[in-house]
């Protein structure tokens, strides 16, 4: 098979996706949008949402041109190519955000409008409204991954050596650009849409004893702002680094798994062909996602992933023939064992959600348990919404275990690589759903803020408590193919690094391990210090706005969304900084000043530490928010209860964990896994390997 056709099938694949995305936006704009107060609410939240991503676009442009400057100086020759590579890594992760963000901007007046209808075509709105971030997500990484192969083997041929010293490093230059511009947006959004909402939460609900979204509220556009910068563009950015990441790693894996060159080539290029395949899946899947009257959203939505997924792993075993081959080669993988390492990880993809959804669904036991915790006030809500965030990690674990041990024992590390993206290889429906989550809670506080009646809301609502568990699903997708799609990336690094056995017992791994460790932890305290510092800033004005101007309680006059707005910003740019940069350097300084050996422990600790802190963090938060929906929901001991007051603090402290801290440190993982890739040729000739 002719590599070059192999990959325009590839690029064809890319393309295809990002046509549905257009078309699907396309649909979405000309969709009514509604009254004209819903017209100038959604105005205010697409206005502000554009303004923080060009602000944080603007100032990451520097960060690109002199990172991508460097990396061209420090490969002189035919390498220097990987700064441009780097750049267009940067450019699809920041446009896969932004073209996410765009249209769900666009959604969620049109959500709001379509639920006056009813539920059917309201969860519809939202959901396609979802799908243009999924499939630009994986349409723009396989569109770059393979048009840097295609051009490189154009003009250089297709031969192993080329893959090896040309193509591999512009491909992890181009991982790292997706990389570093992930790390500041996930960071960067999660600052401003926690302040925000903690401000709103905390000063609205508990001090004015008004309603969630209530349009009084000078935070409430900024709070819904927060929604589409930090759970769209934020976990758009972050997918598509995973998405990279499985990608590159899987095909570095492949080069290294076998001694022929033949069937080097073709490991290296089945990667390729089931990402495209995915894709094809997920759009089949999008079809799949259809609801009733009274029918269950949560259900719909879950129709749409499985059917996916099901279509995944029937079209993967003809492919991974046709590509493989049935000529068995001494010490390289098989068909039948690369396929079930392909199955593995979407299995462990598909049990993860079932293990979020369990801990962290309306109505399940734990969420229940929290319930209950709340009538005894905020201490004990905080208690068990802790307790139940930690044993939640403990099942992930296991399974993402197994599957690591699972997908080596079938074909080795090339089979870890493959089993990561086998759980990324329905991508594109999977951030669907989780993207339908931010659009579906717009859409909530637009019809409050637009006052409109309560029949409306109900539905609102009820995809807003939904679309809690979908994120929750996704944050748990996300770390779970973090950690697999991290693992691949750091045996890729001692394969490049030249570090065939690393002593356990080896003081410099053991301080690694202990530095990797706390990495996370540090990581974390920097990211939730700025979010309260940030809080602390919304709170003061929005207590200065109610004292100082009356009549915005007595709905007299407007309250000054742009000021709050302003506030998140500033903030949001200002604190990003210094977490993105701790992910950026360490592992440069343990590279070259602690040795190869230091820096292999220290993966080995970030990743198995942040794992566990990000679960927590992710359905714990989640656990907290759906409880204090179950309370709202109640006739009796509602909105304004005890119990509610404790349930809103409950999700007041959980909203920074699952929405910044945890999902940053997937972010976290993989950045430092890709810079510890890109630099391996260097620490090999540094360290004389």
């Amino acid at each position: 098979m002719d590599m070059q056709y192999v990959l325009l099938a590839v690029l064809a694949g890319g393309l295809v996706a990002l046509l549905y995305a257009f078309v699907r936006a396309r649909w979405i704009n000309r969709l009514p949008s509604g009254e004209e107060n819903l017209r100038r609410i959604s105005g205010y939240i697409s206005q502000g949402a554009m303004t923080f991503l060009g602000r944080e676009y603007r100032a990451l442009v520097p960060f690109v041109v002199v990172a991508g400057g460097f990396l061209a100086a420090l490969n002189w020759g035919r390498l220097s190519f990987q700064g441009l590579s780097f750049g267009l890594g940067a450019t699809c992760s920041a446009l896969a955000g932004f073209v996410g963000m765009r249209v769900a901007t666009a959604a969620n007046v049109r959500t709001t409008k379509a639920a006056q209808s009813g539920l059917p075509g309201a969860l519809r709105v939202a959901f396609v409204g979802g799908s243009v971030m999924g499939m630009s997500v994986v349409g723009l990484g396989l569109v770059g991954v393979s048009a840097v192969i295609l051009v490189t083997v154009s003009l250089l041929g297709t031969g192993v050596t080329v893959l090896t010293d040309i193509v591999t490093p512009l491909l992890t230059g181009f991982a790292l650009g997706g990389s570093s511009i992930a790390l500041f947006m996930r960071v960067g959004g999660g600052i401003y849409t926690k302040a925000a909402d903690i401000g709103a939460d905390l000063v609205g609900k508990l001090e004015a004893g008004i309603p969630e979204d209530d349009p009084r509220n000078p935070a409430v556009i900024a709070d819904n702002v927060g929604d589409n910068v930090g759970d769209v563009a934020g976990m758009g950015a972050d997918l598509f680094e995973s998405y990279v990441g499985a990608l590159v790693g899987s095909m570095i894996l492949g080069v290294a798994a076998s001694s022929s060159n033949a069937v080097r080539l073709k490991l290296a290029g089945l990667p390729l062909i089931l990402c495209a395949l995915g894709i094809l899946a997920s759009i089949a899947g999008t079809f799949f996602v259809r609801s009733r009257p009274g029918g269950s959203p949560q259900r719909a939505l879950n129709a749409g992933t499985f059917g996916a997924a099901l279509l995944a792993a029937a079209v993967a075993y003809p492919a991974t023939l046709l590509v493989v081959g049935t000529d068995r080669v001494e010490g390289a993988p098989g068909v039948a064992q690369i396929y079930f390492a392909f199955i593995t990880g979407l299995a462990a993809g598909a049990l993860i959600g079932f293990i979020t959804e369990y801990f962290t669904g309306t109505g399940r036991g734990p969420v229940k348990a929290i319930v209950r915790a709340s009538e005894t006030g905020p201490a004990t809500t905080i208690i068990t919404g802790v307790g139940v965030g930690m044993l939640s990690s403990m099942p992930i674990v296991i399974v993402l275990g197994a599957a690591l041990l699972g997908s080596y024992a079938l074909a080795g590390l090339y089979g870890v690589g493959i089993a990561a993206l086998g759980m990324l290889g329905t991508l594109g429906i999977q951030l669907a759903v989780d993207a339908y989550g931010p659009i579906a809670d717009n859409a909530g506080g637009i019809a409050e803020m637009a006052e409109l009646p309560p029949e409306v809301r109900r539905i609102t609502d009820n995809l807003d408590a939904v679309g809690n568990t979908t994120a929750a699903i996704g944050k748990g997708f996300a770390v779970g193919s973090a950690t697999l799609a991290a693992i691949s990336l750091f045996s890729a690094f001692k394969e490049q690094a030249g570090a065939k056995i690393t002593d356990i017992a080896d003081t410099r791994v053991l301080a690694g391990i202990f530095l990797g460790a706390g990495i996370p932890f540090l990581f974390s305290s920097m990211a939730l210090s700025a979010i309260g510092r940030a809080a602390f800033a919304m709170i003061q004005e929005v207590r200065r706005q109610f004292r100082e101007r009356p009549g915005i309680l007595a709905d007299l006059e407007n309250p000054d969304y742009n000021k709050c707005i302003d506030i998140s910003t500033r903030s949001a740019l200002r604190e990003m900084i210094l977490p993105g940069l701790t992910a950026l350097v360490s592992p440069l300084l343990v590279g070259f000043l602690g040795g190869i050996e230091m820096l292999i422990g220290l993966l080995v600790g970030v990743t198995s530490s942040g794992l566990i802190l990000a679960v927590f963090m992710a359905n714990s938060g989640g656990a907290w928010d759906n409880a204090k929906k179950m309370i709202e929901s109640r006739t009796t001991s509602g909105k304004g209860s005890e119990a509610h007051r404790a349930a809103v603090v409950g999700d007041t402290v959980g909203d920074p964990f699952k929405d910044t801290a945890g999902p940053s440190i997937n972010i976290l993982i993989k950045t430092m896994s890709v810079i510890s890739l890109v630099i391996a040729p260097m620490l090999r000739q540094y360290w004389g390997r």
